[in-house]
């Protein structure tokens, strides 16, 4: 089976954020991601990791600090300078927690030239760190600029970036392209983070439209050797849902 991690924003809905480090540790977990950490002290952060001997797997950049802001602006015509302020603040943040990767989030509209750009720009600045990006499904997130798979190949092979790579959130794929291991065959070497949810509804990666023991299987046998994080809704408590790292379906 594959590396299984956490996502801390949406898993245990029902506790404070800062103790569902610990209930990640107690379910089996070694390693959680975070979407946006900034609102949180570093160092209550890096005590909860270290204190429950966990990885930082994965942080979204740059943070949304501004009210009413779209969740990430790297594709933003005339943001750049927004954005490589702002990445700059995430990667100082990234580094003091530790994060292993950070998904750079492509925002609303925008154009592929500055996407392009920024990424080249922001790989650059952070050498030595994974760098993503991630196609979203325009249900979920009206008119996200990187809605396809396609797109996101050509962008990783026209930047060109060794710490450049795809973030693979199998929810969004089957709910882009509707067949979600033919899509992971077309993107299976660029891919570098994988995140997962049932579909439909966003909760546990159990049923539904996708067969997940197939899937998991599928990453095992083509040698991913990443980390697959539940990234979904919980329909209950979240111990009660997690039969799927097993292999439930």
């Amino acid at each position: 089976m594959p590396r299984f991690a956490a996502n801390l924003t949406t898993l245990w809905p029902e506790i404070s954020f800062l103790d569902r480090f610990a209930a990640a540790r107690r379910a089996g977990f070694a390693g959680v991601e975070v979407l946006f950490p900034y609102d949180v002290a570093a160092g209550s952060i890096v005590d909860r990791l270290a204190g429950n001997d966990l990885e930082l797997v994965l942080i979204n950049a740059p943070p949304p600090n501004y009210v009413g802001r779209s969740r990430g602006f790297a594709a933003t015509t005339g943001g750049s300078d927004l954005f490589r302020k702002d990445f700059l603040r995430a990667l100082r943040h990234g580094k003091v927690l530790g994060a292993k990767a950070m998904h750079v989030m492509a925002g609303v509209d925008g154009d592929r030239g500055t996407f392009v750009a920024n990424l080249a720009w922001a790989a650059a600045e952070a050498k030595g760190r994974q760098i993503t990006i991630e196609p979203i499904n325009r249900e979920d997130m009206p008119g996200y600029f990187l809605s396809d798979f396609a797109l996101a190949r050509e962008i990783v092979a026209e930047v060109g970036a060794p710490n450049l790579g795809l973030q693979f959130d199998a929810y969004h794929a089957q709910k882009i392209t509707g067949n979600l291991m033919e899509t992971w065959e077309e993107c299976r070497t660029l891919v570098r983070h994988v995140q997962v949810a049932g579909v439909p509804g966003r909760h546990e990666p159990a049923g539904g439209d996708v067969d997940w023991p197939a899937f998991f299987a599928r990453m095992d046998a083509d040698g991913y050797r990443g980390w697959v994080s539940g990234e979904y809704r919980p329909k209950g408590r979240t111990e009660d849902g997690l039969g799927w790292m097993a292999g439930g379906r």
